[in-house]
């Protein structure tokens, strides 16, 4: 009988990974979309109970939407990203309403701070598109003091976010080995990712509500400025793009509820809660 021998687990190359991802975040404006998200940050601030005073930690914050909620609740708020224009879009949000936070270009899987720093840390839409998943979990958790809270707002595999992705990868497929965001949005990834440093991990399934005027004014913001469409319609020849822009506005309007030609679609997501040992 011959023996059967497994191929080896492809070697990925996190490191050009990240610089990709950097790039195609850069590209578009993010925080044109990003803007509209700022009730599931009021919410998870909500959910987490923050006190003023608090020192809070916003990781891969994009422009600022949790960040700020934070700062209305007078925390002491640290907000990071690795883009600088969207770390230039929070300060800017910051600015206008007279809230002192302060903005840092940082790595989520490598964060600059010590041990325990924080009482809080958290991430909307954010630390789930790192490519080390388990490493961004590892620096969350090591700068959370004991007893301290992690926050987490993460689309769901079966959300019309995660249907974003999906489609965009049959165009063009992730990186072998890379472990898709979406694991973000499962209870069993938040288990294996976090579990070793909880006390408890507090999970409720929400939905945000896309609002646009119809499916093609929806695909036309996201197309122009929410990074990885942006980046994945230009790497695409004329032919794919039509196919490819057909089947996000069929995803779009499988999620849509409105009767009245606009787009009503809720994307569900998991805030999360977890309780740092």
């Amino acid at each position: 009988m011959s023996e059967v021998i497994s191929a080896p687990a492809p070697v990925v190359d996190l490191s050009a990974v990240k610089t990709k991802q950097q790039m195609a975040w850069s590209s578009g404006d993010y925080a044109v979309v990003g803007t509209t998200l700022q009730i599931v940050g009021e919410s998870l601030c909500e959910a987490l109970d923050l006190h003023a005073g608090e020192r809070v930690l916003d990781v891969a914050a994009g422009n600022g939407n949790a960040t700020l909620a934070a700062a209305r609740r007078w925390c002491d708020v640290t907000s990071t990203d690795y883009v600088p224009a969207l770390l230039e879009r929070g300060r800017t949000r910051a600015s206008a309403e007279g809230l002192p936070v302060k903005f840092e270009q940082a790595d989520a899987e490598k964060l600059p701070y010590n041990d325990q720093s924080f009482d809080v840390v958290i991430s909307t839409f954010g630390v789930m598109f790192t490519p080390d998943q388990d490493k961004a979990a590892a620096e969350m958790a090591r700068v959370c003091k004991a007893g301290g809270r992690i926050g987490l707002a993460n689309w769901t595999p079966e959300s019309l976010v995660g249907g974003i992705f999906k489609i965009i990868g049959k165009y063009i497929p992730p990186a072998a080995g890379v472990k898709s965001p979406a694991l973000w949005g499962t209870e069993v990834r938040l288990n294996e990712l976090f579990g070793k440093h909880a006390e408890s991990i507090s999970v409720e399934r929400k939905h945000f509500v896309f609002r646009y005027q119809n499916a093609a004014h929806w695909l036309e913001v996201f197309r122009t400025f929410y990074g990885p469409m942006h980046k994945a319609f230009g790497a695409l020849d004329a032919t794919k793009q039509e196919t490819l822009t057909a089947d996000l506005l069929a995803l779009a309007e499988k999620f849509n509820r409105a009767t009245d030609g606009t787009l009503v679609a809720p994307s569900e997501y998991l805030e999360v809660v977890i309780k740092r040992k």
